[in-house]
């Protein structure tokens, strides 16, 4: 499981973040009053929410929170005010909403898989595997997606040991060799997809997960040539990487007349939206 990934409570997507020091999920306290409002602006709502509690109690709920950087609707990572259980819990106190009861329960199964996950890895491999199963993924795709998150693991595993520090230098780094190999960037190929909080790595397709993982393992391996440390040199390292996988992708492209980046997806169909098969022979990108 990743430190900073999506969780789903019903039909709403909650930003979270994990901290290895106090062992604790932190929830974006926006996404949470969403999910319990109906909310069409959580922002607002939760800031007219802190002032009554301020008036009402004397309470700043703003003390029970942390500014975290989490990834915005635009793709940019952006500070939210986040908190973890036990400070949520107090927040819901203050929301009138009848799924405060089912929210306390999905928070406890949260926080209890990440505890099975830090004791027995495998699970959250296991969970993963289930979860494309259900929607769809072939078991080659699934494969293919699963080595490719080993190869990425090990690439951030050499940045954290080599001064790359937080999930906003990662994405730089990311988004550089991402550049490189398929001539745009994260954003906008996230934008061609039709991809908004999605993962896109979860709407490639087996060749856009080979290409990736080639250019984040010749990445790593380049970096470990030069000892590449600090932000400088890892970018020089990423943008070499890079551009090894987009050779292949070149010549592969003239051999069978076919573009590796698409637009395709694993979307649910969408008039003038084309949905990506395992089995179609299209490609698509990271």
């Amino acid at each position: 499981m990743k430190d900073n990934e999506l969780a789903l409570f019903e039909n709403y997507k909650i930003r979270r973040h994990f901290d290895e020091k106090d062992a604790s999920w932190y929830f974006s306290v926006v996404d949470v009053v969403g999910a319990l409002t109906d909310s069409v602006n959580p922002r607002d709502y939760w800031f007219k929410m802190k002032l009554r509690v301020k008036s009402e109690d004397g309470l700043e709920l703003s003390t029970i929170c942390r500014q975290l950087k989490m990834e915005a609707p635009d793709g940019k990572m952006r500070l939210t005010d986040a908190s973890n259980v036990q400070g949520l819990l107090r927040i819901i106190q203050s929301i009138p909403s009848p799924k405060a009861e089912p929210f306390k329960q999905w928070l406890a199964k949260v926080g209890y898989e990440r505890m099975q996950d830090m004791a027995d890895p495998a699970r959250s491999l296991d969970r993963a595997r289930e979860y494309w199963q259900q929607h769809g993924r072939s078991e080659k795709w699934i494969q293919q997606r699963m080595m490719g998150q080993e190869t990425r693991n090990k690439l951030t595993d050499y940045w954290r040991d080599h001064e790359i520090a937080g999930e906003e230098e990662y994405a730089i780094l990311t988004n550089i060799i991402h550049q490189e190999w398929t001539g745009v960037s994260v954003k906008k190929h996230k934008e061609i997809k039709g991809l908004k909080t999605q993962n896109l790595r979860d709407h490639m397709s087996e060749a856009e997960l080979i290409f990736t993982a080639l250019a984040e393992l010749s990445t790593r391996q380049i970096a470990q040539s030069v000892e590449a440390s600090g932000m400088d040199e890892n970018k020089q390292a990423g943008k070499t990487g890079g551009r090894i996988a987009k050779r292949a992708r070149l010549e592969l492209e003239q051999k069978t007349g076919r573009n590796v980046v698409t637009g395709e997806n694993f979307l649910p169909p969408a008039p003038r939206k084309k949905m990506l098969s395992d089995d179609s022979g299209q490609e698509g990108s990271e």
